[in-house]
C-alpha cells in the first residue's frame, strides 16, 4: 500500500488500520471499500473480506522512517476509532505519532464519541494533550451528522480541531460552531472549529453536490476567519463554464428543497457530469486551499 498520497490536503498516507463499516449516508459510495476489493489481492487482503476491520502492527513504524517532515493523513482506508480496534492499538498509533514531532498528523472519524472514550480512558496515563502534532477531525456529510459529531469533537483536546464536508449531500450551517459564545454555552469553554474540508463526491455512484452548498460554506469560512479548503466537484459540475452542451446528461436542482431530479430544463441549477479531473476545483473562478496557521 503506498504512502503518498494525492489526496489534496495531505502529503502521505499512514494506514495501521484498514477496513470500516457504513455508519451514515457518506458511507454508501466508500472510496476506501471500492479501492479495498479492487486492491485486495496486491495489498494482502483477503478476496472475500477485504474490507474486515484490520490492525496491522507491520505499518506502526512507517513514519518513523519518512525524514521528510509531511502531513500524514492516518488510516485513509479506515476508521481508526472503529468498535473494532482496541484502546491499546490505538494507544499504539497515538505513541508513534508523539515520537515523529517532525510530522503533522490528519485524523478524520465519523466515530467522535468512541474517539472521546479513547481520550478519556488515556488521561490517567499521564501524557501531556494535546500532542501538537495531531490534528483530529469528523466528517460531517449534512446537517445532521454535522450536529451529532462536531460537538462531542469539540470536547475533545486537540492542537487543530477541523471537519470534513464530504461528500456534501446537502446544505451545511457551520456558523453556531464558530462562535465562542455559544461554545462557552455548550460545553462551559471557548472552543471552535479552526478548519473546514468541502468536497462533492466522485466515483461511478457519485452524487452531485449543489454549487450554493459550497459558497454558503465558503462565505461562512470567510465571516468567521476560518480557513477554508475546497477540496474538489467531484464528478459533477455546474453546467455554465463546462462547455457542455444538450442533450449532454444533467441533474436538475430544486432550489427551494435543495433536491434533484433527472431533466435538462426548467427554473434552477444545472450540473453536468464531466469526471473528477474535468471538473476540478475552482470555485467562482479560484481556488480556495486554505489551511489552518495561514492567512485568511
Amino acid at each position: 500500500m503506498m504512502s503518498k498520497s494525492k489526496i489534496e490536503w495531505t502529503d502521505k498516507v499512514w494506514n495501521p488500520v484498514t477496513g470500516c463499516s457504513k455508519i451514515s449516508p457518506g458511507c454508501d459510495n466508500c472510496y476506501a471499500e471500492r479501492m479495498s476489493k479492487r486492491f485486495a489481492e496486491t495489498w494482502g487482503l483477503s478476496a472475500d473480506n477485504y474490507f474486515d476491520v484490520k490492525f496491522h502492527p507491520d505499518r506502526l513504524l512507517d513514519p518513523i522512517k519518512w525524514r521528510k517532515p509531511s502531513k500524514i493523513f492516518v488510516c485513509s482506508m479506515a476508521d481508526l476509532f472503529h468498535d473494532k480496534v482496541l484502546f491499546k492499538q490505538i494507544a499504539d498509533v497515538f505513541k508513534i505519532m508523539a515520537d515523529c514531532p517532525q510530522h503533522t498528523f490528519l485524523l478524520l472519524t465519523k466515530r467522535p464519541d468512541s474517539m472521546k472514550d479513547f481520550f478519556d480512558y488515556v488521561k490517567p496515563v499521564g501524557r501531556d494533550w494535546p500532542l501538537p502534532n495531531v490534528w483530529l477531525g469528523v466528517t460531517a456529510e449534512n446537517q445532521e451528522q454535522a450536529d451529532k459529531r462536531i460537538p462531542i469533537l469539540l470536547q475533545i483536546p486537540a492542537a487543530v480541531r477541523f471537519v470534513s464536508v464530504e461528500p456534501m449531500l446537502g446544505p451545511v450551517d457551520l456558523q453556531y460552531y464558530f462562535d465562542d459564545y455559544a461554545m462557552n454555552e455548550l460545553i462551559h469553554r471557548s472552543v471552535t472549529l479552526d478548519w473546514v474540508i468541502c468536497g462533492g463526491e466522485s466515483g461511478p455512484k457519485a452524487r452531485p453536490m449543489h454549487p450554493e452548498w459550497a459558497r454558503s460554506l465558503r462565505d461562512q469560512c470567510q465571516s468567521a476567519g476560518v480557513p477554508y479548503f475546497f477540496k474538489q466537484w467531484g464528478e459533477w459540475r455546474p453546467l455554465e463554464g463546462t462547455g457542455a452542451c444538450h442533450p449532454t446528461p444533467v441533474k436538475f436542482w430544486f432550489d427551494e428543497w435543495g433536491k434533484w431530479t433527472d431533466g435538462i430544463s426548467g427554473m434552477g441549477q444545472h450540473v453536468v457530469r464531466i469526471g473528477k479531473k474535468a471538473a476540478g476545483s475552482l470555485l467562482d473562478g479560484q481556488e480556495w486551499k486554505q489551511f489552518p496557521g495561514e492567512a485568511v
